[in-house]
């Protein structure tokens, strides 16, 4: 690699890595917000919420890399020419193709990068994710050790307790059960203790009372008891959480027998030929969103009001070729033999630099077009 490329390239690098950085920081500190209240409200640790934020992040990098990827062209391609040193080039002979070499480098560097999240972390954190969530949803302990609060362990189930002794005893409990829309059900005890019985929690009332509310003809029976032993294990719906996800599936995987894993993940075919070449797609869309970056300033020319037309018109391109490709989504789930529209966008995206390259290596011609059609 020549020391030109070299030097835009380690630009790029650099200034690729300083957006990624502050992106992954700004939307991470949005979801942290939203997960530590979910997390810590429900009585867990902040070793938890620290954990479901490590593995939440492959996706998120994800997210922000091709826009971090476009943030860098556009930044450093403007620097360039801001300093003269683009002119200098050009005025050396090198071409708009040449320079555009270091960038269509660092586009497939970026572009390696989110094959590895794509294919192999962000699948991996994910499935490892939902297995921990659902290792907390059946929590119930954590879920109910929260003083002075009334919680919602699952819909329609309400419990409170007014202190905790530091021995473990619940003081003050009442336990609401309105699940049954034919019958509900109110404990009241003084005090109470959670037992683990193998997979299971018990919650052990002693010295309280017991409300049942028939709704058909509004009866309320009581019963006042010594202690009573509730099996909080059902206030978790019993649904199996593991059910295999082709999200959380490797890319390798996803190239088997569709018919199995559309039986197994409960997926059409549609949705697996999606979720496949979305990921194959994906890579290429880093490589887009750096060309587009650098061929629109480049051809932007020199403007007293700086080269901020050109950095809305090359946002404005990449939210366009973004839009197609989500729209495009629907269509392979309907139907998965039309999976290869699913590389319309990153095609379309190509023919554009292609064009915009071109005319910035022929500038003559763009005037000649222009003054034709004026005339």
């Amino acid at each position: 690699m020549a020391r030109l490329d070299r030097y835009v390239l380690s630009q790029l690098v650099v200034l690729f890595g300083f957006f990624a950085l502050v992106l992954v920081a700004v939307f991470w500190i949005n979801r942290a917000v939203v997960l530590f209240d979910r997390l810590i409200g429900d009585g867990q640790t902040a070793l938890v919420f620290l954990e479901f934020t490590a593995l939440g992040l492959p996706k998120l990098i994800a997210t922000v890399l091709p826009l971090a990827t476009f943030a860098a062209s556009v930044y450093v391609t403007n620097r360039l020419n801001n300093e003269s040193e683009m002119t200098v080039m050009l005025a050396t002979g090198s071409s708009p193709w040449r320079l555009a070499r270091p960038v269509m480098v660092f586009g497939l560097i970026s572009a390696l990068m989110m094959s590895i999240l794509t294919h192999v972390l962000v699948p991996t954190a994910q499935a490892q994710l939902g297995e921990r969530e659902s290792d907390v949803s059946q929590n119930i302990t954590a879920r109910l050790l929260t003083e002075g609060t009334f919680l919602n362990p699952t819909d329609g189930v309400t419990f409170y307790t007014r202190a905790i002794d530091d021995d473990g005893v619940l003081r003050d409990v009442f336990l609401s059960d309105r699940r049954d829309a034919q019958e509900r059900q109110t404990y009241t005890a003084s005090e109470a203790y959670l037992v683990r019985n193998g997979d299971g929690t018990t919650l052990i009332m002693v010295d309280g009372l017991a409300q049942r509310l028939r709704t058909s003809d509004m009866t309320l029976s009581t019963a006042k008891f010594a202690d009573f032993s509730f099996d909080i294990s059902a206030l978790v719906s019993g649904k199996d959480q593991k059910t295999m996800s082709i999200r959380n599936m490797r890319t390798w995987a996803l190239l088997g027998n569709w018919d199995a894993i559309s039986k197994d993940a409960n997926a059409s075919r549609g949705q697996i030929a999606e979720e496949l070449h979305s990921r194959l797609a994906q890579p290429l869309f880093c490589i887009v969103a750096a060309s587009i970056g650098f061929s629109t300033l480049l051809i932007g020319g020199f403007s007293r009001f700086g080269v901020w037309r050109e950095v809305v018109i090359a946002f404005a391109l990449l939210i366009f070729i973004d839009g197609i490709r989500s729209s495009l989504s629907d269509t392979v789930i309907k139907d998965a033999s039309l999976w290869a529209v699913l590389y319309v966008p990153a095609f379309i995206g190509a023919s554009l630099v292609t064009g915009m390259l071109f005319t910035a290596a022929n500038p003559r011609w763009w005037y000649l077009r222009r003054r034709k059609a004026s005339a």
